[in-house]
């Protein structure tokens, strides 16, 4: 078999399978694990796959930049942040990512509605302004721009006196073994401190983020309060993305 359709076959397998496992593969194939896994390392370096100890995982399509994943599934995101801006009540202090459902959330929220929003985007600080009852604050640090978003040990250290009801939270990668990961390692820190300071964390996932991962960790599936994904999503996506430990709801278009 040519290398390109070794590789052809690789992007198959994870399409149906959601993971590769070198050994498995090169035994099946009869090749050496070697060629198995120089395969995924330019796979890797192509950005179509996320390398894992002993194999590989889908690679998330949610790494462009805002204005890349702002026209990434517009009419799902819209329905997410629906979903979203339902979870947030009266008098909460809810916790806000960044990113492009993050914005759709800000734009389901009643204007009439009095919480208190934290955030480390100026993005999304800036949307609220028309909110008069929500009160911003927002957290500062070096810019991210790629994600619009302020990281570094400032945010990490103004998250630890934070005591919020909600954190509706971003990620690249939702995986059932790989659990929630993102891009950028200082963003994945931040994300992990703002989870670890709210009752509840929610994520809000794109059909592009399921199934799929990035190489930095946040945390696992099970930790969350809920998965809310898209209504079109297949029912054994669902049932695989269950079985990490997380209650998964659907957003109705």
């Amino acid at each position: 078999m040519l290398t390109t359709q070794r590789k052809q076959l690789i992007l198959q397998r994870l399409q149906q399978e959601g993971q590769i496992v070198a050994k498995a593969f090169s035994e099946e194939l009869g090749i050496s694990e070697d060629t198995v896994r120089r395969d995924l390392r330019e796979l890797a370096a192509e950005g179509q796959l996320q390398r894992v100890h002993g194999g590989a995982l889908p690679a998330s399509a949610a790494i462009g930049d805002m204005q890349v994943r702002a026209a990434l599934a517009p009419d799902e995101k819209r329905a997410l942040g629906r979903a979203g801006a339902a979870l947030v009540q009266p008098g909460q202090v809810v916790i806000l990512d960044g990113g492009t459902t993050s914005l759709q959330v800000v734009q389901h929220l009643p204007l009439t509605l009095r919480a208190t929003v934290v955030t480390h985007s100026p993005t999304i600080a800036v949307a609220l302004a028309g909110h008069a009852q929500i009160e911003v604050l927002m957290l500062g640090g070096r810019l991210f721009r790629h994600s619009m978003v302020n990281v570094g040990a400032s945010v990490v250290e103004a998250a630890a006196r934070l005591r919020a009801d909600l954190y509706l939270m971003g990620v690249t990668g939702v995986h059932a073994q790989a659990g929630l990961t993102t891009g950028d390692f200082e963003e994945a820190a931040v994300k992990r401190a703002l989870h670890e300071r709210a009752a509840e964390t929610v994520v809000l996932a794109s059909a592009d983020k399921l199934g799929a991962a990035s190489p930095f960790t946040i945390a696992p599936l099970s930790e969350l309060a809920a998965l809310v994904v898209p209504a079109s999503t297949p029912a054994p996506l669902r049932k695989k993305l269950q079985a990490g430990g997380v209650k998964v709801s659907t957003a109705m278009a």
